[in-house]
């Protein structure tokens, strides 16, 4: 298991036609074996085993299983806009260690920090929206509570190489 966070890679990885249509297929289907994926772009094998284990290595590609909270009785999601003081990477990175976090991003505008939180119930909720606000640097919170999801996509439309 790799336990390396997702985040922001030391800049951005140089990606050539092949690189980006291995990604494609595996955004298209994450258990496509490295055999089919060869096959539908006419390479070997081992040259799809050998880029993918760059791209995971250099952190750009990582192949997960993605579960729907709300099947796995995860009742009561939010998005939390955070306003700080000082350093907004220093709440963010505190914010990252709860267990009922799943997205920590800094942004600019009226948040500081925008966190997504997958909990229990209502009272787990209110319970971890509370909790965030009692952490050093966080001014305010403003939770916007998830009534239905409309949308859940992890494909990025397809990958451009840099003009």
């Amino acid at each position: 298991m790799n336990d390396r966070r997702r985040g922001a890679i030391a800049g951005s990885a140089v990606l050539d036609d092949l690189d980006r249509a291995i990604v494609e297929a595996l955004q298209a289907d994450g258990r496509a074996s490295f055999r089919e994926i060869a096959r539908s772009l006419a390479v070997a094998e081992g040259t799809v085993r050998n880029r993918y284990d760059r791209l995971s290595d250099a952190g750009v590609l990582d192949v997960v299983g993605v579960t729907n909270p709300l099947a796995l009785g995860f009742d009561a999601m939010a998005m939390v806009g955070v306003t700080t003081s000082g350093r907004s990477q220093s709440v963010a990175d505190a914010l990252a260690e709860l267990p009922e976090v799943s997205y920590v991003v800094v942004v600019a505008g009226q948040f500081d920090v925008l966190v997504e939180l997958v909990c229990r119930d209502h009272a787990h909720l209110l319970d971890t929206t509370e909790r965030l606000g009692t952490l050093d640097g966080v001014v305010a919170t403003n939770t916007f509570v998830y009534l239905k999801l409309a949308k859940q996509s992890f494909q990025h439309g397809r990958l451009r190489g840099r003009e």
